[in-house]
């Protein structure tokens, strides 16, 4: 099935590619069909916007809304990029930061969230990547979670 249709089955709308909050590039095509996404956060315009921490302002489900509003913010990039999500291999790896307090312990949980809706839309196969969920003090904009991932494309 075609992601776009994909989506559209899933209630799923990509928001608008947020721009790059800093001097670096939000892609990098390299090697062999693999392409590189830089950390990319929640905040989508016209959408909750996050500023926080887990364990304090946030908990595991306030989190996870932040982890899926990050992912759809991730594909909305990789698809203004390289044009068409069916383009997508794989997912290889996740990596996912949870701003939080020094007492909170359930960054996979929050992780998760990402995870599970990159298996929603790409499939068990593709979507379910390598990943890292890092627990840390401060994330940019004071927003409590951050993802970075790498693709590889056919």
């Amino acid at each position: 099935m075609n992601i776009n249709e994909i989506l559209a089955k899933q209630n799923l709308t990509l928001p608008e590619a947020p721009p790059a909050v800093g001097l670096y590039s939000q892609v990098r095509e390299f090697g062999a069909n693999l392409c590189f996404l830089s950390g990319c956060l929640p905040n989508i315009t016209g959408v909750e916007v996050f500023s926080g921490k887990l364990g304090n302002q946030y908990n595991i489900e306030d989190g996870q809304r932040a982890a899926r509003m990050a992912t759809l913010n991730m594909l909305a990039i990789l698809q203004k990029n390289i044009c068409d999500l069916n383009r997508v291999k794989r997912i290889v790896k996740l990596t996912c930061f949870v701003a939080c307090e020094n007492n909170f312990y359930d960054h996979p949980a929050v992780a998760n969230a990402a995870s599970q809706l990159l298996i929603d839309v790409f499939g068990e196969e593709k979507g379910k990547a390598a990943r890292s969920a890092v627990g840390v003090n401060a994330l940019p904009m004071g927003v409590p979670f951050e993802i970075e991932m790498l693709v590889e494309l056919i």
